[in-house]
């Protein structure tokens, strides 16, 4: 299985939004932001200095991460990743992190952070082996659903 990492387009923006409003739809519900964020990446991710990115097999889109600014210069938030039901356990989510934190590293980012929430024991386990540590959550978190966030020092 030959898994691509490659960067957003904007004709890529359907299957980000598809993507998630599945995953979402599955595990929790689709919050407000989730939709404004969801319907607009560029405006909110990429031109505010984010990326996203697509896992591509055979030409087929099936798994979707990004990278979103925060007040910190140095620190980005990993966010909005999804992968196709009929490819979960594959290891696609592990693959996209891994492009992830090099993608990071290699733009002398300082450290990532991420909420989840702790029903997604798969999602921790996988964020741990990664080297992510459990922080507090503020309590004016962006999710009403993230009961546990996460920092990785890279």
């Amino acid at each position: 299985m030959a898994v691509d990492i490659i960067p957003y387009e904007s004709k890529l923006a359907q299957d980000f939004y598809n993507l998630n409003i599945e995953w979402l739809q599955t595990h929790f519900v689709v919050e407000p932001y989730d939709e404004a964020v969801l319907s607009n990446p560029e405006h909110y991710i990429i031109n505010k200095g984010g990326s996203i990115f697509f896992a591509r097999l055979e030409n087929q889109i099936v798994g979707t991460v990004a990278l979103m600014p925060t007040a910190n210069k140095l620190v980005l938030e990993l966010t909005k990743m999804a992968v196709l039901p009929q490819m979960r356990g594959q290891k696609i989510g592990q693959l996209m992190l891994q492009h992830c934190t090099d993608f990071a590293k290699h733009r002398k980012f300082s450290k990532l952070l991420l909420y989840s929430n702790t029903k997604l024991e798969n999602a921790i386990y996988l964020y741990r082996k990664f080297g992510f540590e459990e922080i507090p959550v503020e309590t004016n978190a962006p999710y009403k659903r993230g009961n546990i966030k996460m920092l990785l020092v890279l």
